[in-house]
C-alpha cells in the first residue's frame, strides 16, 4: 500500500517539521522539499506506468501522438507548479506562490492552444 508509505513518510516530516520550529525554523523549508521530493520518487513507478497505458491507448486508437504528448507536459506543469505554490506557501511566501500559479495557467493555456484549435475544426466539420 503505497499510501500508507507517503502518509507515513508525511508524518514523519510533520513530526521533524514541528521539532524544528522550535529550534531551526529555517531548516524547515529544507525538509518540505525533501519530502515532497521523496514522495514524487516514491509514486514514479504508477506515474510511468499510467504514461505507458495512455500512448498504447493512443496507438490502438490511433490518437495524434503529439496531443498526448501535449497533454502530459500540461499535466507535469500543473503537478510541478503546485508543488512549487506549496513550498512558497510554507515558506511564508504567499506573493511568489501567487505568481508562480498565475505564470503557470497562462502556460497550460498557451500549451492547451493546438488541442482546442483542433476541437474547433472538428465540431466545424460536424456542423452543418
Amino acid at each position: 500500500m503505497e499510501v500508507i508509505k507517503i502518509i507515513g513518510v508525511a508524518f514523519i516530516a510533520l513530526i521533524i517539521v514541528i521539532i524544528l520550529k522550535q529550534y531551526k525554523p529555517e531548516y524547515t523549508i529544507y525538509v518540505s522539499i525533501l519530502v515532497g521530493a521523496l514522495i514524487l520518487l516514491m509514486v514514479l513507478d504508477e506515474l510511468t506506468g499510467i504514461i505507458n497505458l495512455l500512448q498504447n491507448i493512443a496507438n490502438k486508437t490511433n490518437i495524434n501522438s503529439k496531443f498526448l504528448g501535449l497533454l502530459l507536459k500540461i499535466t507535469g506543469i500543473a503537478f510541478l507548479s503546485e508543488f512549487a505554490i506549496s513550498i512558497c506557501q510554507d515558506a511564508g511566501e504567499g506573493a511568489i506562490a501567487s505568481k508562480i500559479e498565475i505564470g503557470s495557467k497562462i502556460i497550460v493555456i498557451a500549451m492547451s492552444i493546438p488541442i482546442i484549435s483542433s476541437l474547433l475544426e472538428i465540431i466545424i466539420k460536424i456542423l452543418p
